[in-house]
């Protein structure tokens, strides 16, 4: 008998269709009933893993269905007894304010008092448990959670994955306890996102993704000597080709709409496959991978989602797409740029752009990475570039303020938009990020006086969301308070000589906040509200902790 190993996860909702994706222990037939109708499909597989998408169509806009999941008709989900509620899979309603939650950086570690200790407690578990409270209790959950990188931590090992590495292989042996292929990194997610109360919360609120570092290492495609650095280590080559292969099964494939995933060479052998038994795509997946990693631009992992005349999503790769020959560097490439490009229009309320490095980073800290950057690329010299390449790397300088030409074009773009270049302009262009391990508000205006006044409707804002479940270590905390004040004006007499002229000048006004956090937000009509929220445990009641409000944005005066 088949049984559930992962999931279900809801993924890609729209008004009218719905995907639910699952793990399985081996082939069966994977069916939702749902409101009288019955949607089903066979797994397919994945070296030796077995996986199944249930699109549910023809669904009515603003419904909420509670659902049930069965393999080969034998009821495995909602589960017996769960004390949370129903499960339900829930279409978009254009009509109704669009409602987000947003966050990155989640460590996959034990609920108990030594855990809470080392890296506080998970946010994103304290909302699940507050979420699923009593049905009168329980407020409305959001349209979409976007996961903003580091859903997982390949480099950054727990002591239940040690486990998993050390009964299969050697560890004092490279890649030591990092994770060394496909079969590691499945089972990483399967510990991710076992946890009852996130379980349940993600199979009844859809979510979408985007990679950061920690999915693959440290500083991946930090630099162009990094990536050498790395191409020579023989246990690189399975690590990235296992990083991104997951990726795309795990968390890649339910980004997509049905429509989407149609177009997708790797999912056409999914539906084209008309023989006995499931499809094993594993060797394609592989040379995908590789491929993937060669050249960024035979694919791409960036995706949008219109929300309705309320709102457009766009979420930017800003890792796997990037550019690093010397002279050449960007964040991202020709083809990323242009698609970028053609999604960043305005005729719409809210525009909201999310990428895993915040686009517009604390003030201190964007002037040094932009400096960090002009020496590494040789502003003087060969000692320079030796000293910029060393900072680069051993203190993560490598953000869109360490890829300068790409800042430069998007803060174009964005001043475009606001300024009705692109359509008629939004009330507000808002990115949304994490990565750097603590939460902030920036505001930002355009650099030029006279077009300061014709972007006067539209509010420029980058909100930030890390840690889910990881706190900065306090010895660092001092510093990002400081890094936080003050404006930036990357255009100054010192950095005017080595760093382009910044289309946007911004400051943070809100935070920095340190707690684990998740962040939501609310878009009604020309109205904007934000808060994030963090867990708290009261006494030692370490198996519930409860949700706390830290912080909301203010109201623009």
């Amino acid at each position: 008998m088949p049984a559930l190993v992962l999931g279900p996860l809801l993924r890609h909702c729209d008004e009218t269709s719905a995907t639910l994706w699952v793990e399985v222990d081996s082939a069966c037939r994977v069916t939702v009933e749902a409101g009288g109708r019955r949607w089903s499909t066979g797994t397919f597989a994945v070296h030796g893993h077995h996986y199944a998408l249930v699109t549910l169509d023809g669904l009515t806009p603003g419904t909420s269905l509670p659902y049930t999941l069965s393999l080969d008709d034998d009821p495995v989900w909602p589960e017996p007894g769960s004390p949370h509620p129903a499960p339900v899979v829930r279409t978009l309603d254009h009509d109704r304010p669009v409602h987000l939650a947003f966050g990155s950086c989640r460590v996959s570690v034990p609920h108990d008092a030594e855990h809470h200790a080392a890296y506080g407690v998970d946010a994103l578990r304290s909302w699940a448990l507050d979420a699923s409270a009593t049905p009168e209790d329980r407020r409305r959950l959001p349209d979409l959670l976007l996961f903003l990188g580091d859903q997982v931590y390949a480099d950054e090992t727990s002591e239940e994955i040690r486990s998993f590495i050390a009964a299969r292989r050697d560890p004092e042996q490279p890649p030591w306890w990092e994770l060394q292929d496909y079969q590691e990194y499945a089972e990483l997610y399967r510990i991710a996102w076992s946890e009852p109360a996130n379980r349940w919360l993600l199979s009844t609120v859809q979510s979408a993704m985007i990679f950061d570092d920690h999915d693959v290492r440290d500083d991946w495609n930090t630099s162009a000597r990094w990536r050498a650095d790395m191409a020579r280590k023989e246990w690189w080559h399975d690590r990235i080709v296992g990083a991104l292969a997951s990726y795309w099964v795990y968390q890649h494939l339910g980004n997509l709409s049905p429509a989407e995933r149609e177009q997708d060479p790797l999912w056409r052998l999914v539906l084209d496959h008309h023989g006995p038994g499931e499809p094993d795509i594993g060797e394609a997946l592989d040379a995908f991978a590789e491929r993937a990693d060669d050249d960024p631009a035979t694919y791409r992992w960036s995706f949008a989602r219109e929300l309705g005349p309320q709102a457009r999503l766009v979420v930017v790769d800003s890792r796997a797409a990037r550019v690093l020959e010397p002279e050449h560097r960007s964040m991202i490439d020709d083809e990323e740029m242009a698609w970028l490009d053609a999604q960043l229009r305005g005729d719409v309320e809210h525009l909201l752009i999310g990428t895993s490095l915040p686009y517009l980073l604390s003030p201190g800290l964007h002037h040094v990475e932009a400096v960090v950057e002009a020496l590494a690329e040789g502003a003087l010299g060969r000692p320079g570039h030796e000293v910029g390449e060393w900072v680069r790397r051993a203190a993560d300088t490598e953000h869109w303020a360490a890829f300068q030409d790409g800042f430069r074009r998007v803060g174009e773009m964005v001043v475009d938009v606001a300024t009705g270049g692109r359509g008629r302009a939004p009330s507000s262009v808002v990115f949304l990020s994490g990565d750097v391990h603590h939460s902030y508000v920036a505001e930002a205006w355009p650099a030029e006086e006279a077009t300061r006044e014709r972007a006067g409707r539209t509010r420029i804002l980058q909100a930030v969301c890390s840690p889910i479940r990881n706190e900065l270590p306090r010895v660092m905390r001092g510093a990002v308070r400081l890094a936080s004040r003050g404006t930036a004006r990357p255009t100054g007499r010192l950095l005017g000589r080595w760093v382009p002229a910044s289309p946007l000048h911004w400051k943070v006004t809100q935070g920095p906040w340190l707690d684990n956090l998740v962040a939501e937000l609310v878009l009604d009509g020309d109205d904007l509200r934000m808060w994030w929220s963090t867990g708290a445990v009261e006494g030692d009641d370490h198996d519930h902790p409860v949700l706390r409000r830290v912080a909301a944005l203010r109201p623009r005066r």
